[in-house]
């Protein structure tokens, strides 16, 4: 496991502009379990990283279907990048419920990332990018505007896919 960077994120499009450039250092079979609280930016962070990639459709919280594959854009070369599987496993039990998805199938081909993951993704793979997303909490908060208020995202990549790849050049300039 290598060390754990840290990085502020004081609004939605940062967090957004995170999704982004996460999308730079992604490639075809990469897992991302993503977790943190309502309203920590989970599905905002995966937009960033659904638009950076140039997939179709538009990133929503898969929470109701449980998961959703958004195949890739062709690029202005003609290439096109690896499909975004985005899976919700807030209301999966057990790993049984998540290997139920078949996301092994698809997982080669794919950028995956699941919300919720934690306790259960792991076995998916060795290799993964675990990102702890933190929203203010308690005094922290803004009464008047409770969606206010700097996220922390948390990146820890875990596994040899992960060796040498610098995760601190993803933080703001």
């Amino acid at each position: 496991m290598s060390d754990a960077v840290t990085i502020d994120l004081p609004e939605a499009d940062t967090t957004r502009a995170l999704g982004a450039a996460l999308a730079g250092v992604l490639r075809a079979g990469d897992l991302v379990i993503l977790t943190g609280d309502l309203g920590a930016g989970k599905t905002t962070l995966t937009q960033g990283l659904g638009a950076a990639l140039g997939i179709r459709g538009q990133v929503a919280s898969p929470t109701f279907i449980v998961a959703r594959e958004h195949p890739p854009l062709p690029r202005e070369d003609g290439t096109r990048g690896p499909a975004l599987v985005h899976v919700d496993a807030y209301r999966l039990g057990s790993l049984d419920e998540l290997d139920a998805l078949d996301l092994d199938s698809s997982l080669d081909e794919s950028v995956t990332v699941v919300e919720w993951g934690r306790g259960l993704a792991e076995a998916l793979t060795e290799d993964r990018l675990e990102i702890d997303l933190q929203r203010p909490r308690g005094g922290d908060v803004d009464t008047e505007n409770p969606e206010a208020g700097t996220r922390h995202a948390t990146l820890r990549a875990v596994g040899d896919r992960w060796a040498g790849v610098d995760l601190s050049a993803l933080l703001p300039a």
